[in-house]
């Protein structure tokens, strides 16, 4: 079965590949399958665009909100095989996607500052020179390493559903049950990710 993730809920303005403001689009993930989804669609883009897979996307949200499981479904579908092991020790665990016909192998760097208290790591353990070099960055926790990191091309904030009088108790009232969506919401920052951004909603747009 193919999976499917919801169309944007909100868009304001509509990116475009000529843009230059930052933009941002609010979508619902009801599901992993909705989240896989909007990995593929991310992947499929960066395959046909290879330009749009060098860009550094932060990855907000709080614990369990599905940052990780959001990255490992975006490098499957990018095509690095092996286990993919989460930073959070580690800060940065590096990877490879293979090349294709337009591209050569893809650098792919996935990094969690969660632990990461001292500036002068920034420097001494390699990071610096990791974001200065092309490749796909993915930061979770970023805002533990504000005022190292460059200007994100992405921001995805993927927020959980309130569970509480204003929405419905994920184990009450679904025929199947199932949680309220999450919500995520992607501010592009810069021209590529405008680029990307607009890549990802044309195949929404396509599907629908």
């Amino acid at each position: 079965m193919t999976a499917e993730f919801h169309a944007p809920i909100v868009k304001r303005p509509e990116p475009s590949h000529t843009g230059t403001g930052p933009a941002d689009v609010l979508f619902a993930w009801g599901s992993e399958s909705d989240t896989e989804a909007f990995a593929q669609r991310m992947a499929a883009g960066m395959r046909a665009e290879p330009e749009l897979s060098d860009v550094f996307i932060e990855l907000r949200g709080d614990l369990g909100a599905g940052k990780t499981t959001f990255t490992r479904h975006l490098l499957r579908a990018l095509g690095v095989a092996g286990r993919i092991k989460s930073p959070s020790y580690a800060v940065v665990e590096p990877h490879q996607a293979p090349g294709s016909s337009k591209a050569s192998p893809l650098s792919i760097w996935h990094f969690d500052f969660y632990r990461f208290n001292d500036p002068r790591e920034w420097a001494d353990a390699g990071l610096r020179d990791l974001f200065a070099s092309p490749g796909l960055k993915l930061a979770e926790w970023p805002e533990q390493a504000q005022g190292v990191l460059p200007t994100p091309d992405w921001v995805m904030q993927i927020s959980l559903p309130l569970i509480g009088p204003e929405t419905h108790d994920p184990l009450q009232d679904f025929d199947p049950p199932q949680a309220p969506p999450r919500r995520v919401r992607v501010t592009a920052a810069t021209p590529r990710g405008l680029a990307l951004l607009a890549s990802v909603l044309a195949s929404v747009s396509e599907r629908s």
